[in-house]
């Protein structure tokens, strides 16, 4: 009995450090306000989406989290503006973290090609634990075999709290690549389940850069459409002592597109941390304005049977005369 309940106390310290990482989609391209603020608006168009992510259905530590967002573009401000909500669900643990933000984005013109787009993002965060069902051991009376439903742990456990969230981001994009910077969490709120304890979060650094351009413009192939795009990104992202850099491609057709990347840990500090984490295939299809994605990342560590981990996301973008990164048949400006 005993060693059940320091197990199970152990497993709720064990998941509040891990729940202070931010969670992160195999999609970003497709969502990319989920790494960066500047990405507000930055179609110049009004879009709408969600994108759902799913990690290791088959185990007991079943993560879900789901985010939504809103962007639109005021030609008079010159700027994007936006809303998301974030909802991160941990079935062991029964652990739930939600966040709203609001993002704001300025467009600057450099030149007759790039643009630069500083951000910010202001968020309001709920986690909640569940506690209630907790045993301590002070709680469990041996001889009697009872539990006294009162505990004299000198620890105040909260089962719902709320913290501020303020993050930065900019962006320097062009017709035909990009490149992004982020740091959110800029004020470590304090995100502790305890009373006398303070466990700030980590300020989450990422950098992502992209390049996508028509295949005819270096390839003669006559079998595919005229609008057949390549994409290649890369994002590398960095929380407290974790690290992760994506490396991916993409082909994208009319109506259809299709893509693979990897999740790698270039600074891995664990002797027996893999390079290569997963490998991940995704694509989609895309009916007017209208896109459909799916993903699955396939494990290469040996966490055994995980059923590893799959993305279903669904985006609308009202106007297509203006630039849509990862978008197969937006109107040209080349």
């Amino acid at each position: 009995m005993k060693f059940r309940i320091v197990f199970t106390i152990c497993i709720c310290f064990f998941f509040s450090k891990v729940t202070a990482q931010d969670p992160i989609f195999t999609q970003y391209f497709i969502v990319p306000t989920t790494l960066n603020p500047a990405y507000s608006g930055f179609q110049e168009t009004t879009s709408v989406g969600i994108i759902h992510r799913s990690q290791w259905p088959d185990l007991d530590l079943k993560v879900d989290t789901d985010y939504a967002f809103l962007n639109t573009w005021s030609e008079n401000m010159n700027s994007g503006i936006g809303g998301s909500i974030l909802s991160h669900r941990e079935n062991y643990t029964h652990y739930n973290f939600t966040q709203l933000n609001l993002n704001y984005a300025y467009k600057v013109t450099l030149n007759d090609r790039w643009s630069f787009r500083p951000a910010i993002e202001i968020g309001f965060g709920t986690k909640s634990f569940g506690f209630k069902n907790l045993v301590l051991g002070d709680q469990i009376d041996i001889d009697s075999g009872t539990i006294n439903p009162v505990t004299n742990d000198p620890s105040n456990f909260h089962d719902k709290f709320t913290f501020f969230d303020f993050s930065a981001g900019m962006l320097f994009n062009s017709d035909e690549a990009w490149f992004g910077l982020s740091l959110k969490h800029i004020n470590k709120p304090n995100i502790s389940l305890v009373d006398e304890k303070n466990l700030p979060l980590n300020m989450f650094f990422s950098a992502s850069v992209g390049y996508e351009f028509l295949v005819v413009d270096y390839l003669d192939v006559v079998s595919f459409p005229y609008e057949t795009k390549f994409m290649v990104s890369a994002n590398y992202m960095n929380q407290g002592e974790f690290n992760r850099l994506d490396l991916g491609s993409s082909i994208m057709f009319r109506t259809l597109f299709l893509g693979v990347s990897t999740a790698m840990n270039p600074l891995a500090k664990a002797q027996d941390s893999h390079l290569v984490s997963s490998v991940n295939v995704y694509g989609g299809l895309q009916y007017e304005n209208l896109k459909f994605g799916i993903s699955h990342d396939f494990t290469t560590s040996k966490m055994g049977k995980t059923g590893g981990i799959y993305e279903l996301s669904l985006t609308y973008q009202f106007d297509f005369g203006v630039k849509c990164f990862g978008c197969p048949n937006y109107e040209s400006k080349y």
